[in-house]
């Protein structure tokens, strides 16, 4: 495997740091993405992605656009995404991802707030959306380009003076790159809305040295070589996928390849075999899930390898972590691995090398699973204001319950009541036009406090333990993290998702939504609603799956009524962000009268 990578120093800005990669393996390829045209995968070249960069460049030079301004992407993953972005650093101009899959008017209040002047968004359709979100006559938004082209498109066209199809404004090939002459390292790059649970988003203003020092130093805690293979599903618009699924591969001459989309990912980890996979908790708890359901469901001499397997290979990645000695089990871990844990490598696509967990807590037990099947399963902890990594577990010191050691340069200590504080050369400039809310979390030190609670063990490693904001204190004075009982509640297979209350109250109550699948396999026949859900022995079984989930929880974690539900919690219905956090309150107010019914 061989190491090639592009210092901070070399780099001096983001699209300097694309420009050295091109310079060192311009003939390497760099992106991989499915032609829905000619439905086949197409690559790019370091060299020829810098040739469509060129083009890119050039149109938005055209744009009486001036360094500082702020241009918007509102694509799905592909190198489109990637050329964009390039362009408009090369020209000074400032980034703002959106989620694709975020609503209008949150997408139009961002659009608003930053002062967006042109717009790249993916098709007619989300365009037509979006645009009743941005009609008003003060709306910044001067320039909308609509890159896949279709008669919807053109009609968009004729209606609004501002829309103009990609393939009519970018120049045809030939074109000459530009780079910078002179580039301000510690000037912005980049403004990211976190989607907050509470109240509006707010633009978190990244520089090009927060992101390259973060991208750097990552590779301190994990090796990234020209060989790895980055299989990119997570959005772009997350900072996670951005900083570690894109400059990390940048940086070391990876290759980047663009998956189809979720549904397709089980095929494209297959087709393409990858060696690194960044992803947030939920597709391992997907994954978990499937097997331990077709587990149940299987002959018991199979659930017996199964545990048997995962027993013998926990003990196995315990003693190769140096933290247990041999064991006469150790002898059956080949034949076991080669029975199970090596086809489940093989349904990843038989090489990976790196899966790295952020965004969110990944629950030990799945963690543990996986490393016991030799999937090597980082679990890492960041946020959006510190570009986003905090720490990571190393491969040689990873412990799956905790979310790793700082990376270098990062320091972390627990503050009052237990908040995790951070210095960071991660850490944003600020908080857009929002002075109060930046003073708010950036202390007069330079801490910036996380709103997370946690521990910092004798190794050093960080384990999150709960968050300041949503910590129940009952009506005795008990103060309950809700977060780890909600994690183990939804290890069962019978509920999606799960809100634990009591704010408060006497005792604590649970909303939970139900599997879908889960319900059609137990109760064939039956609807899926939410009155058939709450039959009196529907709602005693899920008290008694809770009940089994918070065994070893202490006294206090005692949920005494549930009201089950049929109606996921999802983006659209407001009661999840876009990087899929729960919205705690949005939940309570659209179930009011359930919670209330809990407590009457």
């Amino acid at each position: 495997m061989t190491e090639d990578i592009i210092t901070v120093e070399q780099a001096t800005s983001l699209d300097g740091l694309f420009f050295k990669r091109v310079d060192r393996t311009p003939d390497k390829e760099a992106l991989r993405h499915f032609d829905k045209s000619d439905k086949s995968w197409n690559s790019y070249t370091w060299k020829e992605s810098l040739a469509e960069i060129a083009r890119w460049q050039e149109m938005l030079a055209r744009e009486n656009l001036s360094a500082g301004d702020r241009v918007a992407i509102l694509l799905r993953n592909c190198p489109e995404w990637v050329f964009f972005e390039q362009a408009a650093l090369s020209l000074g101009l400032v980034v703002v991802p959106l989620y694709t899959d975020d609503r209008p008017d949150n997408v139009g209040y961002i659009i608003e707030d930053a002062g967006i002047r042109l717009l790249l968004i993916q098709d007619a359709g989300r365009w037509k959306r979006l645009a009743p979100s941005v009609e008003n006559e003060n709306s910044p938004l001067q320039r909308v380009l609509i890159l896949e082209s279709s008669s919807e498109a053109e009609k968009c066209v004729r209606n609004d003076d501002r829309v103009h199809l990609v393939e009519n404004e970018i120049p045809s090939h030939g074109v000459e790159y530009k780079p910078r002459l002179v580039s301000d390292i510690n000037s912005l790059a980049t403004i990211v809305y976190t989607s907050g649970t509470t109240g509006r988003p707010k633009g978190v203003m990244l520089s090009h040295f927060n992101i390259l020092s973060i991208a750097h130093r990552g590779m301190t805690m994990i090796s990234v070589f020209v060989e790895d293979i980055f299989l990119s599903f997570l959005p772009l618009s997350h900072t996670l996928e951005r900083t570690v699924g894109y400059y990390v591969p940048v940086m070391t001459g990876a290759t980047i390849i663009y998956a189809r989309s979720v549904g397709q990912l089980a095929d494209d980890l297959v087709t393409h075999k990858p060696t690194v996979l960044i992803a947030v908790p939920r597709v391992f708890e997907r994954v978990y899930n499937k097997i331990q359901d077709q587990l149940a469901n299987g002959p018991g001499i199979k659930r017996k390898l199964f545990n048997k397997a995962v027993g013998v290979g926990w003990r196995k990645f315990e003693r190769d972590q140096g933290r247990a000695g041999w064991h006469p089990s150790l002898l059956t871990h080949k034949v076991l691995d080669k029975l199970v844990g090596a086809k489940i490598r093989e349904k990843l696509g038989g090489r990976m090398r790196l899966a790295v967990a952020g965004g969110a807590p990944l629950p030990a037990s799945i963690g543990e699973m996986f490393l016991s099947l030799g999937v090597p399963v980082l679990q890492g902890y960041g946020l959006t204001e510190t570009a986003p990594i905090i720490s990571g577990n190393p491969v040689e010191k990873n412990k799956p319950a905790s979310v790793g050691l700082p990376l270098r340069g990062v320091e972390v200590v627990v503050g009052e009541n237990d908040e995790l504080l951070v210095k960071t050369p991660g850490m944003m400039l600020g908080y857009w036009n929002n002075h109060d809310a930046t003073s708010n979390v950036i202390d007069k030190d330079g801490w910036l406090h996380t709103g997370d609670q946690g521990r910092i063990d004798e190794d050093g490693h960080i384990y999150i333990t709960g968050r300041l904001k949503d910590i129940l204190v009952l009506s005795n004075g008990e103060k309950i993290p809700p977060a780890e009982m909600e994690s183990a509640i939804s290890m069962d297979s019978m509920f999606d998702q799960v809100m634990v209350i009591g704010e408060g109250e006497s005792y604590l109550t649970a909303l939970a939504v139900v599997d879908e699948a889960f319900w059609t396999v137990s109760a064939p026949g039956k609807p899926y609603t939410k009155e058939a859900l709450n039959q009196k022995e529907i709602v005693s079984d899920a008290l008694k799956r809770i009940r089994n989930a918070l065994h070893d929880f202490p006294g206090y974690a005692k949920v005494r009524r549930v009201v089950l539900l049929s109606e996921p919690w999802g983006i659209d219905n407001g009661m999840m962000t876009p990087t899929l956090k729960v919205k705690r309150q949005s939940v309570l107010e659209h179930y009011v009268d359930d919670v209330k019914s809990m407590y009457s």
